[in-house]
């Protein structure tokens, strides 16, 4: 292995451990509770050691993010592989809401706090998402081109279908579903009952 090639793997190593440690630490003592300085202690390396691979704590937590998607890719490929379109899109969807609801923090981090954004915006794109988002649209495609939803524009389709599933686990996380006074078990159920007739209404 030459030089350059060992440089460029310590660098990937050194930056796994940063993002690593920073994922625990944000999913544990919270963003905002977070800071350089801590993560630059919990790996026991100076602050400027991280400023050396990330300007500032927003573009480490979307270096972060961009972990949590791979996790997320990662689940849909576990659990959402039929080969039929139909039925691989309904994996996706109890995958998705099931993933955010283990996960609580993570989906934090990927889908409800601002700060990771403001990276994307100065990048001028959000390429994070795209992976598991294109996970979603190849499917819809797929199903449309076979007749099997009643959409006629996979944009609305892939907007409507990822909404439902945001706007559940959004009101999980943020134990919203307190106002229906449920309990656990109940919350479980009245969550995979509306994923499921939400789909049966836009089967074609």
């Amino acid at each position: 292995m030459g030089i350059s090639d060992r440089k460029e793997r310590e660098k990937q190593e050194m930056k796994k451990l940063i993002i690593d440690a920073a994922m625990r630490m944000f999913v544990e003592d919270g963003y905002e509770k977070t800071s350089i300085r801590n993560i630059a202690d919990k790996i026991e390396y100076s602050p400027g050691t991280i400023y050396l691979y990330y300007k500032d704590k927003d573009e480490l937590l979307y270096a972060v993010q961009k972990e949590a998607f791979s996790k997320m890719l990662g689940a849909f490929q576990q659990h959402a592989n039929s080969r039929s379109p139909w039925k691989r899109l309904e994996q996706i969807a109890y995958t998705y809401v099931n993933f955010g609801i283990k996960h609580p923090d993570l989906y934090d981090l990927m889908f409800i706090i601002r700060a990771p954004m403001n990276t994307a915006e100065k990048k001028g794109d959000w390429e994070n998402g795209d992976a598991c988002f294109n996970y979603l649209a190849d499917t819809i495609r797929e199903c449309m081109e076979k007749g099997l939803l009643r959409y006629t524009d996979p944009r609305v389709a892939a907007l409507s279908i990822w909404s439902m599933g945001h706007g559940l686990v959004s009101l999980q996380v943020r134990c919203r579903f307190k106002v229906m006074e449920l309990s656990e078990d109940q919350e479980s159920q009245m969550i995979n009952i509306s994923i499921k007739e939400f789909l049966r209404t836009i089967k074609a």
